[in-house]
């Protein structure tokens, strides 16, 4: 959605090694967003994002405007069940159904082999994965890893509004969850959780929307160990207005 930054270019970096010919898109998608205000605020920089692209060589940007990509304001809406019914899909109504109705979009227009998506959005990736699979697309997802500031704070277009005071703070959110991820090798999910929530607690600036372990592919909600599962550990939270996500996978 623009506003680029190292992490969106590793995704391009990684394209241009695969791939003879990379497209990258940039659309701020109102569909995803439940919340006007957050639309309204989204950073936006397409010059320089223009100039950080070329530096990259990407073969195609493609920037439509959203009268131009919605010509008729879509009424689907794209429904994932459990998958989208916790986390980031509980608290935001009508997120991932706008994701996926883009992304469906985009795929169509480019008809890409490969798709590449930061791991920084788990959810998201997830979501992306069952679309593919569900419609058939013939194209290959690639997971991407999420790239952080010297701090550990993973890189967003979000960070751009903080305060350099509020970007130390927000990077204890991933101090946090390596907390977590140390404690689960010895104590359950939900003993190793409330270790994270007596830490990040510590910090009155940082306000916790949610903090859960999940199943990376399903994300129904893990209490224990099991079989067959890749647990993740997924924060969201506020920080000085400001709605930042994370996780890490164990």
């Amino acid at each position: 959605m623009g506003a680029l930054h190292q992490g969106h270019l590793e995704l391009v970096r990684k394209a241009r090694q695969e791939c003879d010919f990379v497209v990258v898109s940039i659309f701020v998608n109102p569909l995803q967003f439940n919340n006007p205000n957050d639309l309204l605020k989204y950073p936006r920089d397409l010059e320089t994002d223009r100039r950080l692209l070329e530096n990259e060589n990407v073969d195609l940007l493609f920037t439509p405007s959203s009268e131009d990509f919605y010509k008729i304001q879509p009424s689907i809406q794209i429904e994932f069940g459990g998958l989208t019914s916790v986390l980031e899909g509980e608290m935001r109504p009508g997120h991932f159904s706008g994701v996926a109705v883009v992304v469906a979009r985009l795929f169509h227009i480019v008809q890409p082999t490969k798709a590449y998506f930061g791991t920084k959005d788990l959810q998201q990736v997830a979501v992306i994965n069952k679309l593919i699979v569900d419609l058939d697309f013939s194209l290959e997802l690639v997971r991407c890893p999420t790239l952080r500031e010297n701090s550990g704070l993973a890189m967003s277009s979000r960070n751009k509004r903080l305060s350099e005071t509020g970007k130390e703070t927000a990077s204890h959110l991933y101090q946090g969850i390596q907390i977590g991820m140390k404690a689960a090798s010895y104590l359950s999910f939900s003993e190793s959780k409330t270790l994270v929530l007596n830490y990040l607690n510590k910090f009155p600036d940082i306000k916790i929307e949610y903090l859960e372990w999940v199943d990376a592919n399903s994300f129904g909600r893990l209490f224990e160990k099991e079989k067959d599962k890749s647990p993740a550990l997924c924060v969201a939270a506020w920080v000085e207005g400001i709605r930042l996500i994370d996780n890490a996978t164990l």
